[in-house]
């Protein structure tokens, strides 16, 4: 999706992406090789042209967060496939209350089929978040542009996060999906064990002060849920990426899958 993308190139909107992809330039290449396109000057055709130079340069050399200025902040679900091998998928639990009162008490991350779990006092440091968002390109959480990322930033002044993001709420609520995390994973058929389906939130926050009242139990049951929420972001973010590729790229980007319908 990444490489059939236009609307980083200067005065190019969406309405004029799909024009162009419906008039068969599909992709980079596409465009670089065609000597005119309807619309353009000759001029602004050679601007667009060493643009698309410059960005196939940067994918290449695998330079994704450089993407992170030039595309819309709603679009960088487009880096999404290009970016899975450098891709952290985040979920935090905290105390209940807003960080200026409140604290964090685990963070989840999940990468290349790891997931590590940094719990308060136990490792959770501005340090260790550190290392490994500086090991990805690309950010997934779900409503963390809301809540997760500046929630870690107060608490974490100095943190600095990728510059992609794909916040899965709001990729979901473009493909018409709403409610939180759990009910679109059941919408999706998204499983949890039997044993935390029926946690949300509000039972994060009581097992946290449960655990520290010395209930060992709570304590792994609050990272199991941790951990359902960190990992199911991946099921989640490959299915919304391949529905929203379909609904948002070129018609003939992936022929195997039909536009979704989420009315039911």
């Amino acid at each position: 999706m990444l490489t059939s993308s236009f609307i980083f190139l200067p005065g190019v909107g969406r309405s004029t992406e799909r024009r162009w992809w419906d008039d068969g330039l599909l992709d980079w290449n596409m465009f670089l090789n065609q000597p005119s396109v309807s619309g353009l000057s000759a001029s602004r055709k050679d601007w667009y042209d060493d643009e698309l130079r410059t960005a196939r340069r940067l994918a290449d050399d695998r330079h994704f967060q450089s993407f992170g200025t030039r595309l819309p902040r709603r679009e960088h679900w487009r880096l999404y496939d290009v970016c899975r091998a450098r891709t952290v998928y985040l979920d935090i639990e905290t105390t209940g209350a807003p960080p200026e009162h409140g604290d964090v008490t685990v963070v989840g991350l999940h990468r290349n089929g790891t997931t590590v779990s940094l719990v308060k006092e136990e490792g959770l440091t501005t340090e260790r978040l550190q290392t490994e968002l500086d090991a990805c390109d690309l950010l997934v959480t779900f409503f963390g542009s809301v809540f997760d990322v500046p929630y870690l930033h107060a608490l974490f002044p100095s943190l600095r996060f990728p510059s992609l993001h794909f916040d899965l709420c709001f990729g979901a609520r473009r493909l018409a999906l709403r409610g939180g995390l759990k009910h679109i994973e059941r919408e999706l058929g998204i499983d949890r064990h039997t044993s935390i389906s029926a946690l949300d939130g509000v039972d994060a926050v009581r097992l946290w002060f449960a655990w520290r009242r010395g209930d060992a139990t709570a304590r792994e049951t609050l990272l199991t849920y941790n951990r359902a929420d960190t990992e199911n972001l991946v099921t989640l973010a490959d299915l919304l990426y391949e529905d929203m590729a379909v609904r948002f790229g070129p018609s003939s980007l992936s022929p195997r899958l039909q536009p979704p319908a989420y009315s039911r």
